[in-house]
């Protein structure tokens, strides 16, 4: 079933996601910038709205509204995030996925078809490479049981499900599943699209950083079938 014909994970009652989303879209308006809103949806190719809010101002805004919130569990996590996604601005999802970066801990093996949705709808890099590494990564680290759906995600025809299975072990280093790595990146390594492509050059470049012999074993072993610049971003720094 492709991610579009899949339905929405339902949005919990969560008395923490009322008070953030209440504060959320009061504060962060006051700081929107039409010129810089219209730069940033260009540059990320009109994937969304933007309020033109610069990351740092951003983040000191969203201490702001966090400020006495207390720790979330599950259940607030997926409200707060599912109902950030649902907002027209950008902004709001990065504020989400910060929030899940936080508090990826607290949250079980049950969070990751949330986390399906979130990647699957209104994607691009921006979001994607944030629940990749610091979401999806830490849910798999957590519940081993795991790695068979990201044997699955990386099969799937949605480039950014697919996307998110090559990055998750991005910051696992000596916790790397190398076996695993190198497979992903040969099953997908025909992929016409730029970003798994892009992707399976960051991954193992990433891994070169704790293996680097490994990686060029893996490489050159496999350069018939990488392309270019899978091949190209594998090597940057080895």
């Amino acid at each position: 079933m492709s991610p579009a014909a899949e339905a929405a994970p339902g949005v919990p009652p969560s008395e923490l996601a009322d008070t953030v989303l209440a504060r959320l879209t009061v504060v962060y308006p006051t700081a929107a910038d039409p010129a810089r809103a219209a730069s940033a949806a260009a540059y990320m190719k009109h994937v969304a709205l933007f309020l033109g809010i610069p990351t740092p101002q951003r983040r000191a805004l969203s201490r702001t509204v966090l400020d006495g919130t207390g720790r979330p569990d599950e259940a607030d996590c997926a409200a707060v995030a599912l109902r950030c996604w649902k907002l027209p601005e950008r902004e709001y999802q990065y504020f989400a996925a910060d929030y899940l970066r936080r508090h990826a801990p607290r949250c079980s093996s049950g969070f990751l078809p949330v986390v399906r949705h979130l990647v699957s709808t209104v994607p691009w890099w921006d979001t994607v490479d944030v629940l990749a590494a610091h979401v999806a990564g830490p849910l798999v680290a957590a519940a081993p049981e795991l790695k068979a759906v990201m044997d699955e995600w990386i099969e799937d025809d949605n480039l950014w499900i697919a996307r998110t299975a090559l990055l998750h072990q991005l910051r696992y280093r000596d916790a790397t599943d190398a076996e695993r790595l190198f497979g992903y990146c040969l099953r997908r390594a025909d992929h016409p699209d730029f970003f798994v492509r892009k992707a399976i050059g960051w991954c193992l470049r990433e891994y070169a950083k704790t293996d680097p012999w490994a990686v060029r074993d893996f490489v050159d072993g496999a350069r018939d079938r990488l392309s270019p610049l899978s091949v190209r971003e594998a090597m940057k720094h080895l």
